[in-house]
C-alpha cells in the first residue's frame, strides 16, 4: 500500500505529458519483491540490495540482464554435442559472469541481514521481510531440515525470477488492452469509482474487500491471452512415459504452450483471439489457478506457481490505481484501437515497445 501513497505514488506530476508505463510498472513490481524480501525497496535514488553495486540501476540490470539470459536459446540444451558453440559466442562467459554478479549481489544482502538479524531485529515473523525468516529457519533447522546459506540464495532468486517480470507483464499487457479497448476501460472505471467511491485519493488493499467483479474478468482475460511467461517453465520428464501416442523417454525437456490453449478454438470457440472479458459471465467459470486446462498461465498441479495470490493482490492494486484515478490516452493523438500490440518473445512475453500513454488525473488532490 505504501507505494501507492502520495507522495511515492505521485509518479504523474505533469499534465498531458505521456509516460512509459512499461518502465513504471517494472520497477513497482521490483520494489514489491524486494520490499518483500529484503524490507526496503531499491527504486531510482534508493541504495543498492547489497549495499556495495552502485545503487538501484545497476540492481535493475542486473535483474533485467538475468531474466534475458533464462530465456535465451541455449543450442547445448537441445543439441549436446553443439555445446561447443556456447563457448564459441560467448553464450557461457556470459552466463558465467552474470550469475557470479548476481550471486555476489545476494550474498551481500544475506549478510547484511545477517548482521541485522544477529543484532537483536524485530522477532515478529508477521513483520519480517522474508530473508529474516529463512535466517531464522537456518538457525533454527535440525537435522531432519537444513537449510544453508546457498539454500537461503537460491529461494531469493526463485521469489525475484518468479514475481518481478511476471507482475510487470501482466499489469503492461492489461493496460494495454484497456487503452486499445476504450469501452472495456470505461467499463471498469465506472465499476471502480462507483464501489470505491470517489471522495479517497488512494486505493488502498482494504479497498478491494468489495467484490469488483469486472475488474476479476478484465484480469482473466489478460491473463488468458497474453500469459506472462508463455510456454510456462520447462520440466523434465523423471521416468518414461508414453503421451497422446509418443514415446517419452527418462530426462527429456517438456514445454507446455500456454499462449496456444488459451487461444485454442475448440476450448475458446467465440473469437478466441479478441479480447471480450464478458466471455466469462454467463456461467463459464474456467478459472487460471491450475484447475481448469483450458486455462494455465500458471501451471497445474504440485508444480504450479506457489505465488498466484500474491501476484493477483499486486495487480489489482495497481490497477485499481491507474485506472480509476486516471483517464488515458496515447501520445500524438493516437487513437487507442491502433495501439501497436506486437510481441517480444522471451521467458517473459512483453511488448516488443514500451507503453507510452498520458495520463489525465481524474481525482483532484488537494
Amino acid at each position: 500500500n505504501s507505494y501507492f501513497s502520495k507522495p511515492s505514488f505521485d509518479v504523474f506530476p505533469f499534465a498531458l505529458q505521456p509516460v512509459n508505463l512499461s518502465e513504471l510498472l517494472s520497477c513497482l513490481a521490483n520494489d514489491v519483491i524486494c520490499r518483500t524480501a529484503f524490507g526496503r525497496k531499491y527504486s531510482i535514488g534508493t541504495t543498492a540490495a547489497a549495499g556495495h553495486h552502485g545503487g538501484a540501476t545497476n540492481f535493475r540490470d542486473q535483474l533485467a540482464e538475468f531474466m534475458e539470459l533464462l530465456g535465451a536459446f541455449s543450442v547445448g540444451d537441445f543439441i549436446p554435442s553443439l555445446s561447443w558453440v556456447n563457448r564459441l559466442t560467448g553464450f557461457d562467459a556470459r552466463v558465467d559472469r552474470v550469475a557470479s554478479q548476481f550471486d555476489e549481489l545476494l550474498e551481500g544482502a544475506v549478510e547484511k541481514q545477517t548482521t541485522d538479524v544477529e543484532g537483536g531485529g524485530d522477532d515478529d515473523d508477521s513483520q519480517a521481510p522474508f530473508i529474516d525468516v529463512l535466517l531464522r529457519l537456518q538457525k533454527d533447522s535440525s537435522e531432519a531440515f537444513r537449510l544453508d546459506r546457498e539454500g537461503i540464495k537460491a529461494v531469493i532468486l526463485d521469489l525475484f525470477v518468479g514475481g518481478t517480470d511476471t507482475t510487470s507483464t501482466l499489469l503492461e499487457w492489461t493496460m494495454s488492452e484497456l487503452i486499445k479497448h476504450p469501452r472495456v476501460m470505461k467499463k471498469l472505471q465506472e465499476e471502480l469509482r462507483t464501489k470505491i467511491g470517489r471522495e479517497i485519493e488512494t486505493v488502498h488493499e482494504a479497498d478491494l474487500a468489495e467484490e469488483l467483479e469486472y475488474l476479476n474478468l478484465v484480469i482473466r482475460e489478460t491473463i488468458r491471452l497474453h500469459p506472462p511467461i508463455p510456454l510456462l517453465a520447462p520440466r523434465e520428464m523423471t521416468q518414461d512415459a508414453t503421451i497422446m501416442g509418443y514415446d517419452v523417454p527418462s530426462g527429456t525437456m517438456i514445454m507446455t504452450n500456454a499462449w496456444g490453449i488459451g487461444r485454442d478454438a475448440k476450448d475458446w470457440p467465440e473469437s478466441p483471439e479478441a479480447f471480450w472479458p464478458e466471455r466469462f459471465l454467463d456461467g463459464n467459470n474456467v478459472d487460471f489457478r491450475g484447475q481448469d486446462y483450458q486455462l494455465i498461465p500458471f501451471g497445474a498441479g504440485r508444480r504450479g506457481c506457489p505465488g498466484i495470490s500474491f501476484a493477483l493482490a499486486v495487480v489489482e492494486l495497481a490497477l485499481a490505481n491507474l485506472v480509476r484515478n486516471f483517464d488515458w490516452e496515447l501520445p500524438d493523438g493516437v487513437r487507442g484501437e491502433d495501439l501497436d500490440m506486437t510481441e517480444c518473445v522471451g521467458l517473459t512475453m512483453h511488448r516488443q515497445l514500451p507503453l507510452l500513454a498520458i495520463p489525465n488525473r481524474y481525482i483532484t488532490v488537494d
